[in-house]
């Protein structure tokens, strides 16, 4: 548990988590909003920060509101999964927490959207839409790769899994069955995939609200197709690992030569589909078939053990904690 002075636990039911890295600006535009939407919450809720930055930079973002409904954690370990399990160990006794990104601000109704959900259901987790916000008019390509077009569903969908960028936890369950972010994921991102995936395989319920949106800012420089190509790679990487960690005895043997062939045969759908794209002058055949291939290939390293790190620091400043993975 934390010995930072200034983190403060007044009771309530459910914790906002937001995990930083070195994002000042969006912070400072997140945390206003995750506050109003905390004191308009239907159950008693407050907001928690947690710097994934060794050096603490977050502090002085979030010093103003501390103790007036918002609590701040300084997690220096690296990873994403490390922030993420300090944010469980924070949220004391709350019956829920809620997660976020520091480059996502909610909608209206928001918070008060999931926590009713989740009283209304009953369920373990609740997850809902993000939906991105370029800040340039994205390039042809990337605009085609429909990467940033992101999935929607109908309202009570069951889902096998779910990011921490719009999820709600029910951490009487989590404790109950003593499940945490996994480490192995710290770095590469998944730990929440992980998290979601396992909760589901014991019978724990996770299920959609449309409703409770976000929205996420998409950089210039998240917005080109070298970076998406590579986002893909890191998916299809993650999907296979959470996949054969799930496996269990001889059974995971079988489940990795099956995710070999699945991804080998994604990378030949891919580039087929990019070929077509290519004679045909169809530039969307062409960028889906290429992100195919990307993440054919991550779905092959992944089953084979391999892990992309995505949430690589500078040099000698470990892993950050920002974005969902």
């Amino acid at each position: 548990m934390s010995t930072d002075a200034d983190v403060h636990r007044p009771s309530s039911t459910v914790v906002v988590a937001v995990l930083t890295y070195r994002r000042p600006e969006l912070l400072a535009r997140a945390v206003p909003v995750l506050l109003e939407q905390a004191a308009a919450s239907p159950e008693p809720a407050r907001v928690l920060v947690v710097d994934n930055d060794p050096a603490g930079s977050a502090r002085p973002v979030v010093e103003r509101w501390v103790g007036a409904g918002l609590a701040y954690a300084h997690e220096p370990r690296p990873g994403i999964a490390a922030a993420r399990n300090r944010a469980l160990d924070e949220a004391g006794d709350a019956e829920a927490i809620v997660f976020i990104d520091d480059d996502e601000v909610p909608r209206e109704d928001w918070l008060a959207r999931l926590v009713r959900a989740w009283r209304a259901w009953g369920c373990t987790a609740v997850a809902g839409p993000a939906v991105s916000a370029p800040e340039l008019p994205l390039d042809p390509w990337v605009r085609e790769s429909r990467m940033f077009e992101r999935r929607r569903r109908p309202t009570g969908t069951a889902l096998r899994g779910a990011a921490t960028n719009n999820l709600l936890l029910d951490l009487r369950r989590l404790r109950a069955l003593g499940v945490r972010f996994d480490d192995a994921f710290g770095l590469t991102g998944g730990s929440d995939t992980m998290l979601t995936h396992d909760l589901v395989a014991r019978g724990e319920p996770l299920r959609w609200c449309d409703e409770a949106q976000v929205v996420a800012s998409v950089p210039a420089v998240r917005a080109t197709r070298r970076y998406v190509l590579r986002r893909n790679l890191r998916t299809g990487t993650t999907w296979s690992r959470v996949e054969v960690k799930l496996a269990r005895g001889p059974v995971r043997v079988l489940r990795r030569a099956e995710l070999v062939a699945r991804g080998v045969l994604r990378v030949a759908r891919g580039l087929a589909a990019a070929v077509r794209g290519r004679l045909g002058r169809s530039l969307g055949h062409r960028a889906r078939g290429e992100c195919d291939v990307a993440s054919g290939v991550g779905m092959v390293l992944g089953a084979l053990g391999y892990g992309y790190v995505e949430y690589a620091r500078p040099r000698g400043a470990g892993s950050g904690a920002s974005g969902a993975g």
